[in-house]
C-alpha cells in the first residue's frame, strides 16, 4: 500500500479539525454543567425568587439572579441597605437553601 503525501496531510488535517471541534464541544459541555453560565432568572421565576430571597434576608434589594448557579438552581445576590451583599441559594421550588455574605466584591 502506498502512502502518498496527499493522504497524509488529508489525515493529519482531518485530525487537526476533529481535535478543535472536540474540544470545543467539551469546553462548552464542561460551562454548561458547572453553572448556568450568568444566565438571568426571567419571567414569574424572577419575582417568586425575588420574594423568597428578600424573606429570607429581612429586605434589600435585588442586585443579581442566576440560574443553574454552581451551588443551586436558582441564586438571588441581595444587596443590604448597608451596603452588603447577601447571596440567597433556592431550589426549583424557591425554598432557600442557604444564605452567605458575598464575599466576592471585598478587596
Amino acid at each position: 500500500m502506498q502512502v502518498t503525501k496527499r493522504k497524509v496531510a488529508a489525515v493529519v488535517g482531518t485530525v487537526a479539525v476533529l481535535a478543535v471541534v472536540g474540544t470545543g464541544a467539551a469546553v462548552a459541555a464542561n460551562n454548561h454543567s458547572d453553572d448556568g453560565g450568568d444566565q438571568p432568572i426571567e419571567g414569574s421565576a424572577l419575582q417568586k425568587a425575588s420574594d423568597a430571597a428578600l424573606a429570607e434576608t429581612g429586605g434589600g434589594k435585588v442586585t443579581g439572579t442566576e440560574i443553574n448557579d454552581e451551588q443551586s438552581y436558582y441564586e438571588v445576590e441581595v444587596t443590604l441597605s448597608d451596603g452588603s451583599q447577601v447571596d440567597v441559594q433556592l431550589d426549583r421550588n424557591f425554598h432557600v437553601v442557604s444564605s452567605d455574605p458575598d464575599n466576592e466584591h471585598d478587596n
